[in-house]
């Protein structure tokens, strides 16, 4: 049991990760935590829902290939979204950037409020069934029982998780994002487009976002509203268990917290899974405020 539970928090957990690197990008360059990242992940699923529905409208050839329909769907949500992170960064956040610090936060707070309401009027506040476009039939190995979709899941976070770090550390994009987030005037004086920066993370973390939305959305089967509040409470609370700032903490801290929320549901009780976020939040604060590999960042400053 205890292999089946692992493999049940690394399916969740990927999807953790990916939202928690938005958070850690952007806290990374603007020193800033986005609470409006939750939404952007949920109007992911949303967007991705909307895509599902619109299949029997579609040639036949995206109903024959579903693969091909599925990998549209992703590339249209996390495309869009990449778009709402762009204008959510040009309007919400760069006029206030000289601001003190709790302004750009209440911000953060307006905008979520209103991502919410504006999908829940026009999408409706009932609840979303996803159409199954992924086989569930349940397979074992080695007393293990899984299916494609889970293992789509796995891979797609991994794929992303793998393409982010090598964008961020072998690309010049990538090079001028840790510029900027180690010294902003310095990176300004030898060149860099700083407004430019800013908005491609910002880009780069909705797009991430957009993909654990509709991933979860496939996951769960049904999606409203209101999953954005708790998956980007959970998706922070993963940011700061790795390090926030931390690329490589937030892809650890969220597979951590998953397989945690995971075993806790398989070992204790399910009606107390999305507690046991929070208590690792608190423990984190408490005990180690800098993350698991925030004592690493801070040595190398």
């Amino acid at each position: 049991m205890f292999l089946q539970h692992l493999l049940n928090g690394i399916t969740i957990g990927g999807g953790y990760a990916l939202i928690a690197l938005g958070y850690t990008l952007v806290y990374g360059v603007l020193k800033l935590i986005n609470f409006a990242h939750g939404e952007i992940y949920m109007i992911g699923a949303y967007l991705g829902f909307i895509c599902v529905s619109l299949l029997p409208a579609l040639p036949p050839f995206f109903q024959t290939h579903t693969l091909v329909f599925v990998c549209l769907i992703f590339l249209v949500a996390a495309g869009l979204c990449s778009i709402y992170g762009f204008y959510l960064e040009k309007i919400c956040y760069r006029p206030l950037r000289g601001a003190p610090k709790l302004t750009p936060l209440i911000s953060a707070l307006g905008a979520s409020i209103f991502f919410q309401n504006l999908v829940m009027i026009t999408m409706g506040a009932k609840d979303k069934i996803f159409p199954q476009l992924i086989t569930q039939q349940t397979m074992t190995f080695a007393g293990v029982s899984f299916t494609w979709l889970q293992l789509t899941m796995i891979g797609l976070s991994l794929v992303l998780m793998l393409g982010l770090y090598w964008f961020i550390n072998r690309t010049r994009l990538g090079t001028a994002i840790r510029a900027v987030s180690t010294d902003p005037f310095m990176a300004q004086l030898l060149g860099v487009n700083v407004d430019t920066v800013i908005s491609v993370t910002f880009m780069v973390g909705s797009f991430l976002a957009a993909c654990a939305g509709v991933m979860i959305g496939l996951y769960y089967g049904t999606i409203n509203f209101t999953i954005g509040y708790l998956g980007g409470m959970k998706a922070f609370t993963a940011a700061v268990l790795g390090g926030i700032g931390s690329v490589t903490g937030a892809m650890a801290g969220g597979l951590l917290l998953g397989i945690i929320e995971a075993l806790g549901a398989g070992y204790f009780s399910t009606e107390y899974k999305d507690v046991y976020a929070f208590f690792i939040l608190i423990a984190v604060l408490i005990f180690r405020p800098a993350g698991l590999l925030g004592r690493r960042l801070h040595e190398r400053a």
